[in-house]
């Protein structure tokens, strides 16, 4: 059974406050999904501890 958490970022495109849900198995993560309001490509990094997200954070692709 795979670790999920839910946390939230605001996209770096629209300002929507969007959940994502993350896989807590990996400790330190990056990867692109798109806003689910704009639809907007958001570089996703995550860390996270004991089954936890830690930290979130979520970019444009150009910065």
């Amino acid at each position: 059974m795979q670790n999920l958490d839910c946390a939230f970022i605001d996209c770096p495109y629209c300002g929507e406050r969007i959940e994502m849900v993350v896989d807590c198995s990996v400790p330190d993560q990056e990867y692109v999904e798109d806003c689910s309001v704009c639809c907007q490509p958001i570089v996703v990094t995550v860390a996270t501890s004991e089954g936890e997200v830690v930290s979130i954070e979520g970019r444009s692709e150009d910065e």
